[in-house]
């Protein structure tokens, strides 16, 4: 195999499939990356056998083949080479990457064990990617980390009457995001997507591009441009999150997001050890405390619009901040009944979106 490609073009495509290399796995050949040429188009490929990333890009060819080099490795060679145009070739000894006066030699990995790209059969939808990534950007992060729950590592997307829905939720935070008369699943589908997968999505999502999902049993694939991302789904039957959304919600506070949220940050510099952040809602201000008795307490004081009972709240900083950062607009509103049930975080001109919060107990 040999071609000719720019740096910045093939860093990003693999710095894209790398992604879902794994680096730690014990089959050898799943740490590196998979490069295939035919004529000018050039295919390179990561996966970790759950996550696949391919990427397909036009290069000036010369001889067609197929190698598999280290992905963090090539990666980082080909990022850190002069700009301008970048040489691959590779036989079954040995693989050399140059560029100007810059010559490196790698042994690649046999390709025999790689795997093949899934070919997926099923429904196919194309959307514009706009507002899905915007969807997704506010919905991933509520989604556990904790790989022991499986079922709440992911998203997910489920076919309404109105549209579709993205849920995620880690059991401290729950977020909600509504797509009225978007028709990506059919009617009464739901699927839960690893919000690795959708994380990584975002990365390489354009906004302006239209995007083809596609759906089968036990996988999904997001595809634009020369870029295709696989996963399998999670088959765990998702929590019923519509039983944790209060109805009743007397109190609301509406304040400048902006202020709100460096307020926050602030007052948060005292809230350490996962000390929480008191919230005291009054008349026109909420009052925000944290103290820890090592260093400690800072106070202080927002303008806000309150309604409803005063009540003093206490909240995991980092989740707030979370929830204030993906919520659109110049004003929020945050609703609660009482410092024991969970709060909801809105946007003020919206109701397709909602990031509940649990308050954290303190005496």
């Amino acid at each position: 195999m040999k071609f000719r490609c720019e740096r910045d073009v093939l860093t990003e495509a693999l710095s894209a499939a790398s992604r879902a290399a794994s680096p730690k796995a014990q089959l050898r050949v799943l740490s590196g990356l998979r490069f295939d040429l035919r004529g000018d188009q050039l295919i390179v490929t990561g996966s970790d056998l759950e996550l696949t990333i391919s990427c397909t890009l036009e290069v000036a060819g010369t001889e067609d083949g197929t190698a598999v080099l280290p992905a963090k490795l090539v990666t980082e060679i080909v990022r850190h080479l002069e700009p301008g145009a970048v040489e691959v070739e590779t036989s079954a000894e040995r693989s050399r990457v140059s560029s100007g006066r810059s010559e490196f030699t790698l042994l690649p990995i046999p390709p025999d064990e790689f795997p093949n790209p899934p070919e997926l059969e099923g429904e196919q939808v194309t959307i514009q990617a706009g507002e899905f990534a915007e969807g997704l950007r506010q919905v991933v992060g509520a989604a556990s980390t904790d790989e022991s729950r499986k079922v709440l590592t992911g998203v997910l997307l489920a076919a309404e009457a109105d549209g579709l829905r993205m849920v995620a939720t880690d059991s401290y935070r729950l977020s909600f995001r509504e797509f009225p008369g978007s028709s990506v699943l059919q009617a009464g589908q739901r699927v839960n997507v690893p919000s690795r997968a959708l994380q990584e999505l975002t990365r390489s999502l354009d906004p302006e591009a239209e995007l083809e999902i596609t759906l089968a049993d036990t996988m999904v694939s997001f595809r634009f441009g020369g870029f295709v991302l696989s996963s399998w789904l999670i088959r765990d039957e998702f929590p019923d999150y519509a039983k944790l959304i209060p109805t009743d919600m007397p109190n609301e506070l509406t304040v400048d997001r902006q202020v709100f949220l460096d307020a926050i940050r602030r007052v948060k510099l005292m809230a350490r050890n996962n000390s929480p952040i008191r919230l005291e809602m009054q008349d026109q201000v909420v009052r925000l405390s944290a103290q820890n008795p090592e260093d400690g307490e800072a106070v202080e004081d927002v303008d806000a619009k309150f309604v409803g009972s005063e009540l003093t709240v206490a909240f995991n900083p980092e989740y707030l901040i979370d929830g204030l950062e993906v919520v659109p607009g110049d004003e929020v509103v945050l609703q609660t009944r009482d410092p024991q049930k969970p709060a909801v975080i809105r946007p003020t001109e919206s109701q397709d979106l909602l990031y509940l919060l649990m308050p954290v107990r303190v005496s």
